[in-house]
């Protein structure tokens, strides 16, 4: 193989550890934990959709499309569930349980089309705080 052959090959080989079961999992997971339209919930239908004094964003404005956050499955212990596992299947080190969140390693392993779907997700469910534009990871219950 000559040395232009090994540096085109190298451009198109594919992480490997982007194929492992709990990588997968969180990358579907953060998919399916929005769906179409605003929020629906009590609050919002009696509010009009009007968020203002929520902890919490129930509605989001992602890539032009209106969505919202499935409460079932995204509370902050879900979240930290399936990202614990994910983070160290790809990194093969623990998630830190508190302090910053180093978003590059996280987008590494998330598929590019869902990243506009971690912050917002990570901040609606409580997992994390942005504390001077950083994502703070948050003591959940259970812990």
């Amino acid at each position: 193989m000559t040395a232009e052959q090994h540096l085109t090959s190298d451009l198109f080989e594919v992480d490997k550890r982007l194929g492992l079961k709990p990588v997968v999992d969180f990358n579907t997971y953060l998919e399916k934990a929005f769906g179409d339209g605003p929020c629906r919930c009590s609050r919002c239908l009696a509010t009009a959709g009007d968020e203002s004094g929520y902890e919490h964003a129930h509605s989001f404005e992602l890539a032009g499309q209106k969505l919202h956050r499935r409460f079932a499955t995204t509370a902050g212990s879900d979240v930290l569930m399936v990202l614990k596992k994910a983070w160290l299947s790809y990194t093969k080190a623990e998630l830190p349980a508190l302090g910053n969140l180093d978003l590059d390693t996280l987008r590494a392993f998330v598929e590019p089309q869902l990243h506009k779907r971690l912050v917002p997700l990570l901040l609606a469910s409580g997992l994390a705080r942005d504390v001077d534009g950083q994502l703070v990871l948050q003591a959940q219950a259970g812990d």
